[in-house]
């Protein structure tokens, strides 16, 4: 599986975390977390984000050790590179990465979508050693400010490697998702696709929906449960917009799929069948139980 890999990327020691360079391109929430849960893990931490405050900010509460605007600048130092930024920006990076560095160099990335990464990550050069990544945690409050240092604790972290990715990469991945307390899931880029588009992104739609929906002159009438069902509503459009882009058919899938649910709702209402609504409602909370209790 791994015989087309360069030999110098198969003959590189095995990756240590604590003895080795790491970038994180993006220190946004996501990014700023991974360096915090990283701190004093690894040899160096390398930040590298086009927004300059952000990385007065890193240097200042030495979230990383060195920061930079220009991942040229940064990344012919380190072992390792973390993409940590929306989808369309992950592609952007992936098709320049080769003017950054051509030194052999591990790739991982957090995308929220990963069919279209993957694809591109299988173009890059063979110096690069890639990885698909995806942890499922997160808030709809973005950027540093927002970081935790905890926010990956006990959260799911996919992967999904290539054919190329070497056993090296594997065990670096994996060793960051150990060292930032996530459990570590491998999945098919596609099959994840089709999985988020029920679990993430198809909840952002509904909060949005819902949003939208309410009107302004009840808004002091707002509870708990309204505000935790429209909570993802709450999230960047330009965080959201590529990963609906990245995922459209996934999307309209599962869309279709709460179409159906709510026309049957609205069906048994506009009809006065109560005894077909509270089997609905009863199947719902059912379902619900077996969703987050899993057996």
């Amino acid at each position: 599986m791994f015989t087309s890999l360069p030999v110098y990327i198969m003959t590189e020691p095995e990756f240590t975390l604590s003895t080795s360079k790491i970038a994180i391109i993006g220190l946004g929430l996501m990014g700023g977390s991974l360096a915090l849960g990283l701190r004093g893990k690894c040899a160096a931490l390398y930040g590298i984000d086009p927004h300059l405050p952000t990385l007065e900010t890193a240097l200042s509460q030495q979230i990383v050790d060195y920061a930079s605007s220009d991942p040229s600048s940064l990344l012919p130092e380190v072992d390792l590179v973390i993409l940590s930024a929306p989808v369309p920006a992950i592609l952007t990076l992936l098709e320049q990465l080769p003017k950054f560095t051509s030194n052999p160099c591990i790739v991982m990335d957090m995308g929220s979508t990963k069919k279209l990464i993957v694809e591109s990550m299988s173009r890059l050069p063979e110096n690069f050693d890639p990885i698909g990544g995806h942890p499922i945690c997160g808030k709809e409050k973005l950027s540093l400010a927002n970081a935790e240092r905890t926010l990956y604790y006990a959260a799911p972290f996919l992967l999904t490697p290539l054919e190329r990715t070497s056993p090296r990469a594997i065990s670096a991945a994996n060793q960051i998702i150990e060292a930032i307390g996530a459990k570590a899931t491998t999945l098919d880029a596609v099959e994840h696709d089709r999985i988020l588009a029920s679990t993430s992104h198809l909840p952002f739609l509904i909060s949005s929906a819902l949003a939208l929906a309410t009107p302004n002159d009840v808004a002091s009438f707002i509870g708990p449960g309204f505000k935790s069902t429209s909570r993802l509503a709450g999230t960047s459009s330009s965080m959201m917009l590529g990963v609906l882009q990245s995922n459209r058919e996934n999307v309209l899938n599962a869309l279709h799929g709460m179409q159906n649910q709510l026309t049957e709702i609205e069906s048994a209402l506009a009809s006065d069948d109560f005894s077909k609504l509270e089997s609905i409602l009863n199947k719902a909370m059912d379902k619900y139980q077996e969703l987050i209790h899993p057996s």
